[in-house]
């Protein structure tokens, strides 16, 4: 039975709900545009489901949106449809600020405005639309733009203006006109890049033929009578005169009928100019203007002096007027890395203008990375450490040696050893020639050096530690105190200092021109301190630490720039080390058992050697070897060596990888390592 009214009420509360919920649905809407804080978002999607939840209990049934009703099919002649009336009223009113507002929002986009502003435009925006569907019961919407159709008036085309079957339309001949352009664009790009191909047609005969081209591949075929000049002889005195040099086309530019470009030979650099006349023609220019960087050419020229000095090269005073150019190996022309930003300083004035080459991807390509003038600098002054380290010892009476590097047992104990397989068994890479070198003054040679490789398992990524790199190791027999030994390596490296300071003055200029560091200072004789100074130093400074305590890298670092200030020198002697934390084969201080006969030494503030007096008695030796916890089995070849009398000894080894980044300043030990291994690298 139906209750009168009861039907028209419960359909009015439901259209209240229903109305509520429209309009909480804007506002959630409206609220994500505007990107709200999610909390009020929260809120308001939660408001939203509790008048849905009441809907439901209203009617029954879940609620859900009036589907929008279906367009009928449109007839070829049928009016337009009545949605497109106009506005009229507030709604008219409302729209035209809806229409002002978007453009206001499109421009502050245009306009890259701040984000404060296009969203304080955009709030406003939606509210005109919540506003436009308060009065007019719809969601605004622009009005639709009418499609233009070119002298057709709205029609229908005619039937008999179909295009016939493979007859393209205007449209399609325009868009392929387009692309057709691009294409011929494409390819003349790509031929001019090629060397200048297609101008090459129009400019007749080739009057520089045989003058230029790529050599065939040099097998050792033929021994012609070309003489090659070195790059750094070219000056003044052979100015006129024609040279043949080879070298690297390190830069290249061309312009119109001429082309310059720069040869470098290892570290020394000359422009060379190539220009079109009655000898050289226009295919030679573009020839040489597309030989790719870092190919190797040979270059005959006549040697000109010019009116300014060319500030770029090595050599300024002159240029060279090119007449041949051969290539003799081509470089493939996408290079993983710039000679010229290797070879940059970077400054805190040109950080971000100039591309910076990081370090691993100069390891990566450390073929390329060798070829800067710094680099070159750097390991021609590293071989010169090698050469006075082995020219000073030879005078002074050493005798060089060469010491196995797979040994039995860890040369110094501990775990810090790499062990490999050796046929049935196993052995370790030798952390130090130490064993051997005492071996061979057991051996009566009495004073002894080598040079080699020394391996270093520790997982130490620092700027100063490689797993493996040369070691100058000395060993030496003294008459009564271990201090004629002491005296020894410090005239040693006086010596290599003041060498390296006069014979590789041009090489210490050139990397201090990319690594700017002020000059290596020491003393003749060379400073010497023993630890118990050097802690009060520290204390004093305000530094906590034992007696009996090592020196931490971070003091060693202090401990340098306290000795510079006070005594003017980058390199000190630091004797009598705590004897606990030394090697077992170091002999103590026969005055103070806390402190040993031990000794290391600094360049500006790091360690460089390490070295002790080293026991010479059996029985004592094998003390010290149980008192460290090594097992006596694995020495026992070096324990016997002592069993038929020894002379007292000391010795010492040096990194040359960190003598030479300390003596230039550099910041890494990789930047002297030529192919460096750490505990991330292993290649190339």
């Amino acid at each position: 039975m139906e209750v009168p009214g009861a039907a028209s009420t419960s359909s009015s509360s439901t259209d209240a709900i229903e109305g509520k919920i429209i309009a909480q649905g804007g506002k959630v809407r409206e609220l994500k545009t505007a990107k709200a804080d999610k909390p009020a978002i929260d809120d308001a999607v939660k408001t939203l489901l509790a008048l849905k939840a009441e809907y439901k209990a209203a009617t029954g049934k879940d609620w859900k949106p009036a589907a929008e009703p279906k367009a009928a099919p449109k007839k070829a002649a049928s009016p337009p449809a009545a949605a497109t009336a106009e506005l009229t009223g507030p709604g008219a009113a409302i729209d035209a600020a809806i229409k002002g507002q978007g453009e206001t929002v499109r421009k502050l986009k245009t306009e890259k405005a701040d984000k404060a502003a296009i969203d304080e435009a955009v709030k406003k925006l939606l509210s005109l639309k919540a506003e436009f569907k308060a009065a007019t019961g719809a969601d605004w919407k622009p009005a639709e733009q009418k499609k233009e159709t070119k002298g057709k008036e709205n029609k229908k085309p005619e039937a008999s203006a179909p295009a016939a079957d493979g007859e393209k339309s205007e449209t399609q001949k325009k868009r392929d006109a387009k692309k057709a352009e691009k294409a011929n664009k494409k390819a003349a790009h790509k031929s001019d890049e090629a060397g200048g191909q297609v101008e090459a047609k129009d400019e007749g005969p080739d009057v520089s033929s045989g003058k230029y081209g790529t050599q065939e591949m040099n097998q050792s075929k033929d021994k012609p009578s070309t003489v090659l000049t070195p790059v750094k002889e070219l000056g003044m005195k052979m100015n006129e005169k024609t040279v043949t040099v080879r070298g690297r086309v390190h830069t290249s530019r061309a312009k119109g009928k001429q082309c310059f470009f720069v040869i470098r030979q290892q570290q020394v650099t000359i422009q060379c100019l190539a220009f079109v006349n009655e000898s050289i023609s226009k295919q030679m220019v573009n020839f040489i203007a597309n030989v790719t960087k870092e190919s190797i050419v040979d270059v005959e020229a006549v040697v000109k002096k010019v009116d300014e000095k060319i500030e770029s090269c090595t050599q300024q005073d002159v240029e060279l007027h090119v007449k041949q150019v051969w290539v003799v190996s081509a470089s493939d022309p996408r290079l993983p890395l710039q000679i010229e930003d290797a070879a940059r300083q970077l400054t805190e004035e040109n950080e971000g203008t100039f591309a910076r080459v990081n370090q691993d991807v100069r390891l990566d390509n450390r073929v390329l990375d060798l070829r800067t003038p710094t680099n070159q600098a750097i390991f021609r002054l590293e071989a010169g450490v090698c050469q006075l380290f082995r020219d000073t010892l030879a005078k002074k009476g050493f005798v060089e040696i060469h010491t196995p590097k797979i040994i039995s047992a860890a040369s110094e104990g501990g775990a810090n050893v790499f062990k490999v397989s050796y046929f049935k068994g196993s052995a370790f890479l030798a952390q130090s020639p130490q064993l051997y070198k005492q071996m061979a003054i057991a051996g009566d040679f009495e004073k002894v050096f080598t040079v080699g490789g020394v391996f270093r398992a520790e997982d130490s990524n620092t700027h100063r530690h490689l797993t493996e790199f040369v070691g100058l190791d000395l060993e030496m027999a003294f008459k009564f105190h271990y201090h004629e030994v002491v005296d020894t390596i410090g005239d040693l490296f006086t010596q290599m200092f003041r060498g390296l300071r006069d014979k590789y003055s041009q090489e210490i200029e050139t990397v201090s021109q990319q690594f700017p560091c002020e000059p290596f200072k020491f003393l003749d004789p060379p400073l010497r301190l023993e630890f118990p100074e050097a802690v009060e130093m520290l204390k004093e400074a305000g530094v906590e630490m034992g007696d009996e305590d090592d020196l931490s890298t971070p003091n060693e670092k202090l401990l340098g720039r306290i000795v510079k200030a006070k005594y003017d020198t980058d390199y000190f002697i630091l004797d009598k080390y705590p004897l606990a934390v030394r090697p077992f084969y170091t002999m103590p201080d026969p005055v103070d058992g806390k402190y040993s006969n031990s000794y290391d030494m600094f360049m500006r503030g790091e360690e460089i050697l390490s070295g002790a007096q080293r026991i010479h008695n059996t029985e004592f030796l094998i003390e010290r070897a149980k008192h460290h916890g090594i097992e006596l089995n694995t020495i026992a070849s070096y324990i016997d060596s002592f069993r038929y009398g020894c002379p007292p000894h000391a010795g010492g080894g040096i990194g040359m990888e960190r003598v030479t980044m300390l003596y230039l300043g550099l910041d890494n030990i990789r930047k002297t390592s030529m192919f460096p291994r750490d505990p991330k690298r292993l290649t190339p």
